[in-house]
């Protein structure tokens, strides 16, 4: 298969945002007398939207849909403030873009970040990349792992979803590419072990940003 296109999950994928993420959660944590978490426990509690992320983050008995809400509009008002003092590229991002873009593969991000925040992060973190489209998550739109949101950037770009390479770094991510059909591959410098990703239905994984190119190189020969 000649892959045409190229879709990235945004955190643990293109950006490092753990420390940012876990700053913002534990302000809201502490500010309500719940207790903080190390920002490595972050790298289990991200990856399906906000909410469920202070959902993992609250204590079992304050997961109250009231709460849970309160403590979302707050992450979101404190966010904003935040969400670049720590974040960035993972080494080799913005070559791997650089090189992907020269090779005049589509490209696209697809987050469960709320929608406002992925269009923010990707301008501001990632300014010099065209990217096809930039999805996060939205009202009326089901959240990764539904397939929904990739199967609009495949009618949108007009590629079928076997033409995407899918890059993710949970399970999550995985999943999302297997139902939507695409070609599954999980990146080892993310949030997540291999072992998740292959038992979600990576077809490879990659150790550096710019193995991707060997992938495509290889499987270009196939």
């Amino acid at each position: 298969m000649h892959f045409k296109a190229i879709c990235f999950d945004l955190d643990g994928t293109l950006l490092d945002s753990l420390a940012d993420l876990a700053k913002c959660t534990n302000k809201i944590l502490l500010e309500r007398g719940f207790p903080e978490h190390p920002v490595e426990a972050f790298r289990y509690f991200a990856g399906d939207g906000a909410k469920m992320m202070l959902t993992r983050a609250l204590p079992e008995e304050a997961r109250e849909k009231s709460i849970i809400e309160e403590c979302k509009q707050d992450f979101e008002a404190a966010y904003r403030k935040c969400y670049d003092e720590l974040t960035h590229p993972y080494k080799d991002i913005p070559e791997l873009l650089d090189e992907l873009t020269y090779r005049q593969q589509k490209l696209a991000v697809l987050s469960n970040k709320p929608h406002e925040f992925t269009i923010l992060t990707v301008k501001h973190l990632l300014p010099n990349c065209k990217f096809e489209i930039v999805l996060g998550q939205r009202e009326g739109v089901s959240p990764k792992p539904d397939p929904e949101g990739m199967l609009e950037i495949c009618y949108q770009l007009g590629l079928p979803a076997n033409t995407f390479l899918y890059l993710g770094d949970t399970a999550t991510d995985m999943k999302t590419a297997v139902a939507a059909g695409c070609f599954p591959v999980g990146v080892l410098w993310g949030f997540r072990t291999e072992e998740e990703l292959l038992d979600n239905g990576a077809r490879a994984t990659v150790n550096m940003p710019l193995d991707v190119i060997d992938l495509l190189n290889e499987n270009f020969q196939m």
